[in-house]
């Protein structure tokens, strides 16, 4: 099946729906796998998630930190922040069905050589310990103790990846990697203060995905998050958050021959935000 690869949507519904008109209109019933962040700063997050939930099996949307955001919101473990547009989720009637459709995505997806992610991969990480990591945090997101998990999720530390690390620990170090990385060490230290571009890498520190040897350099691996860096096309890498809700473009990539599609966007944040301002 033709699969397109769509960037960080951030409740840009209105951008959606017309990017979404395009793919239609070239591959009608594609595959659509969403690189995380369906929700948040943009005005339509609610719209969003139901036009993506509509779309049944045949989108893939992993989670992505502001996805990831709104499930401590909604369950008051996490109080909103300046520039939060998620509100009108959280008074809809079907709250309670979003917010279990959403904890019950998955945080990493694999296909036909596709690593989906919604940030990055550790170096340590090949293919398959990716999948097996992402599925430990997906098992507590969709059990009964989700919340709880949910209340110990937030923190820098651990920054490093030791196969030794057990419970709470390990579990956000997971999540760290596959929603927040930007920069890390060639051994795999994380940085999670710089949000600018590759040329602004803090000293010590690299793009994750120029770390020689790692272990996924094999695999396409598609991402969002980081729209300072913006649209990278690689042989084996597709970077697609393009900065819809700053201003930017929302962007698809046909991931059968890296045909680009992208519509503008008008951008919503207010005056003085920055794309490089901290989320988490």
């Amino acid at each position: 099946m033709t699969t397109y690869a769509l960037g960080d949507i951030q409740g840009c519904q209105p951008q959606l729906r017309e990017l979404f008109g395009i793919i239609e209109d070239e591959t009608p019933g594609a595959k659509l796998l969403f690189a995380g962040d369906l929700v948040n700063r943009g005005p339509a997050s609610l719209e969003t998630l139901r036009m993506v939930r509509d779309l049944g099996e045949r989108a893939v949307a992993v989670l992505g930190n502001h996805d990831l955001h709104l499930l401590a919101v909604a369950s008051e473990i996490r109080k909103m922040k300046s520039g939060d547009s998620v509100q009108p989720i959280l008074d809809a009637p079907d709250r309670e069905e979003l917010i279990d459709w959403l904890r019950h995505r998955p945080m990493a997806y694999t296909a036909n050589g596709i690593l989906l992610v919604h940030a990055g991969v550790l170096p340590q990480w090949d293919l398959t310990v990716t999948m097996e990591l992402a599925h430990e945090v997906e098992h507590v997101l969709r059990g009964s103790d989700w919340k709880d998990f949910l209340a110990e999720m937030y923190g820098n530390l651990p920054d490093k990846w030791d196969d030794s690390l057990t419970g709470t620990a390990r579990l956000r170090c997971i999540v760290n990697g596959l929603t927040r990385l930007r920069f890390c060490t060639a051994d795999g230290q994380m940085e999670f203060a710089s949000k600018m571009g590759t040329n602004e890498a803090p000293q010590g520190y690299m793009p994750w995905f120029d770390v020689p040897g790692r272990k996924t350099r094999e695999d396409t691996v598609v991402f969002g998050h980081w729209s300072t860096l913006g649209l990278l096309l690689r042989d084996n890498l597709v970077s697609l958050d393009t900065g819809c809700v700053w201003g930017g473009k929302l962007t698809a990539v046909r991931l059968d021959d890296r045909a680009l599609f992208q519509v503008d966007c008008p951008g919503f944040l207010e005056p003085g935000d920055s794309p490089a301002k901290p989320t988490r």
